[in-house]
């Protein structure tokens, strides 16, 4: 398989086999003595051990942080500065999902950053600057979902209260991204359903949010045509390189298509990881088609135009819905909460959080205290 180099703005390394190149990469930048950022699960299998023997080939010095499980909480973030301090490391690599990559970028700002990580909150009244170098980062991707390794943003939460944190900058970005389809292979047919609807998720909601974007508008919707036509095939036949990257390649895709916003399926999965620690992937999948169907009428143009890119007969809203349904259960996502586990005491609580949440203002509905009790009283079925 052909792999590949472009920038947009981070330099990406795409193909079967480019994690090889990232030692060297660290090497010939001065860099020798990277802190390894992963997370628990993937700290203990042969390809993180893998990996790092080809550091130690490349003649590189490493620590390992591993303490990342769950959604990331401010905790983790703190113990990784604390890592990266007392072994004297002068950059990172993270490695992993979402979670790992966004501590990763935590972690790299508070080393040189006064003050407490959330003084740094996106939006938050005199929150401090971005004005402090922050250390060289590189970023490999375990997960199609997320798209964190070509991200502005990290994504932390209140270790007590469990309410996320955005943290955006620019500078954040990575300064290399080695993005090797064949470190998604083990990953579990559950997993890669999830982060998969992850993806797909954030295609689908970045082209429908609102604003004037042609340049997000054209890449969310490749991106969405992608993970459309590789999901299930990533799911059922994991050794298939072909639908991987081009998994990969729509996570990356969503990440940067969402700079233009996304919408109300996002502040429902971040209800749902606050209020029932719900996996934010696995979230997005159950709510989709329940959360977009107050968009469907206002937008149905552009719901016909996704019903198009990926070939359906009929292009009208509620056709593009039903389709989602049934991706759905192809790839072993819930119908619905009800299906999920989510007891139905949890509703005040979820429509309070979701309220809340900084994703929906740009959703092309205005949604209000009553339209998430709606969304969320359809989905529990």
């Amino acid at each position: 398989m052909a792999t590949y180099r472009f920038s947009f703005p981070t330099m990406i390394h795409f193909g079967a086999g480019v994690r090889r190149q990232a030692g060297l990469h660290l090497k010939e930048k001065g860099l020798k003595k990277p802190l390894f950022v992963t997370d628990r699960g993937l700290g203990a299998l042969p390809v993180c051990h893998e990996f790092l023997e080809e550091l130690r080939s490349e003649g590189l010095g490493y620590a390992s942080f591993s303490e990342i499980w769950g959604n990331p909480v401010k905790s983790q973030v703190l113990a990784g500065g604390a890592a990266y301090r007392k072994h004297g490391c002068d950059s990172l690599i993270g490695f992993g999902g979402g979670a790992a990559l966004d501590v990763a970028k935590a972690i790299a700002l508070l080393i040189n950053h006064p003050g407490d990580l959330f003084d740094y909150e996106d939006d938050k009244p005199g929150a401090r600057p971005f004005d402090q170098t922050i250390p060289y980062w590189i970023a490999l991707p375990t997960t199609a979902g997320t798209g964190s390794e070509v991200g502005r943003s990290s994504v932390v939460s209140d270790d007590e209260t469990h309410l996320k944190k955005i943290i955006f900058s620019p500078v954040l970005l990575a300064k290399a991204v080695f993005a090797d389809p064949e470190l998604s292979r083990e990953l579990p047919a559950k997993m890669t359903a999830a982060t998969g609807m992850d993806a797909l998720t954030h295609c689908v909601e970045a082209f429908l949010a609102k604003g004037y974007h042609p340049l997000c508008d054209g890449i969310a919707l490749e991106g969405f045509r992608l993970s459309a036509g590789a999901l299930v095939r990533a799911v059922k036949e994991p050794k298939n390189l072909d639908a991987r990257s081009d998994m990969l390649m729509a996570s990356m895709m969503g990440a940067i298509a969402f700079q233009k916003g996304l919408g109300l399926t996002h502040s429902c999965a971040h209800a749902l990881s606050t209020v029932a620690d719900m996996h934010h992937g696995l979230a997005n999948g159950v709510m989709l088609d329940h959360a977009l169907r107050i968009n469907a009428i206002p937008t149905a143009e552009r719901f016909s135009r996704m019903a198009q890119t990926i070939g359906l007969r009929e292009t009208g809203p509620e056709n593009l819905l039903e389709w989602f349904g049934r991706l759905k259960a192809e790839v072993g996502i819930p119908r619905n909460l009800t299906e999920a586990g989510v007891p139905r005491d949890r509703l005040s609580k979820l429509v309070e959080v979701a309220v809340h949440d900084a994703c929906h203002p740009s959703n092309p509905v205005p949604c209000t205290r009553e339209t998430f009790l709606d969304v969320f009283s359809r989905a529990f079925g």
